[in-house]
């Protein structure tokens, strides 16, 4: 007899365009899940591009009021000749499973991401996280961390740096300075990059499957005209919409329960 379950089940894994690596599970305790950083960031991959990616995608998330739900927003972008079409985009909304820890926060944010990466219906050839790559204290930020489930080409572009020391860049576009570790012998982690003539800089490192110098080339070609590449830029600003309209809906529900009290 056709067992129906199983059927939608494997439907729904012939729906997934992209194939995601089943790295471990979620629910790890504080001192377990840096110890499992410690161990994933022996993955990472540092090897240089064979091809230009066409296909970029950008990743950002965004919190409930309340802090309960992460909203992730996946935009697919296609590059062609610095210009770029709007491929498709994905949003998924899960329950947050684990604690605010600094330096733990892919454990918050990954599982949505990847819930979004799973709705796409084209195959991204890279991926720009809004996050930190590998300058990480244990060199697994949420970029690298995405980028080892994602087995693609994964670069981490973060609006604020989580740890190193830099020289401030020269101002005018293009510009960067190279982030370095003091407490491991001044090991580069990444670059502080200038996508603006004489306007903050941004925080750019290696994810994975891409060296530091793909991972500020692709930056700085998609950054055509904002501070923020353009993947992350657009997939910032779609979270932050769903989320406004996630919050009017709640104030417009809690309005709704209020009139209807003692009917």
């Amino acid at each position: 007899m056709l067992n129906f379950n199983n059927l939608v089940k494997n439907m729904d894994w012939l729906c997934e365009i992209m194939r995601i690596n089943s790295l471990h599970k979620w629910n790890l305790s504080y001192s377990g899940a840096r110890r499992l950083q410690e161990a994933l960031a022996c993955q990472v991959v540092f090897t240089p591009l064979k091809t230009e990616p066409r296909l970029i995608a950008g990743l950002d998330c965004a919190f409930s009021r309340d802090g309960q739900k992460i909203m992730a927003c996946a935009v697919v972008l296609k590059l062609d000749n610095s210009q770029f079409e709007l491929i498709e985009t994905a949003v998924a909304l899960r329950k947050v499973n684990f604690p605010y820890i600094p330096g733990l926060l892919s454990f918050r944010e990954a599982p949505a991401c990847i819930a979004a990466v799973k709705k796409l219906k084209n195959e991204p050839e890279l991926f720009i996280i809004d996050g930190q790559g590998i300058a990480h204290p244990r060199r697994l930020g949420l970029a690298a961390h995405l980028g080892l489930f994602f087995d693609k080409p994964t670069i981490g572009c973060a609006k604020s740096r989580l740890t190193g020391s830099f020289k401030t860049p020269l101002p005018k576009k293009g510009s960067y300075s190279l982030l370095k570790d003091e407490r491991t012998a001044h090991e580069t982690i990444g670059a502080v990059v200038r996508t603006r003539t004489n306007v903050k800089p941004v925080f750019v490192s290696v994810g994975n499957k891409c060296t530091l110098k793909d991972a500020i080339r692709i930056t700085l070609a998609c950054a055509t005209r904002y501070r923020l590449p353009e993947p992350t830029r657009l997939a910032h600003n779609l979270v932050s919409k769903r989320k406004l309209e996630m919050i009017l809906e709640s104030i417009k529900q809690h309005k709704w329960d209020d009139s209807t009290v003692g009917d």
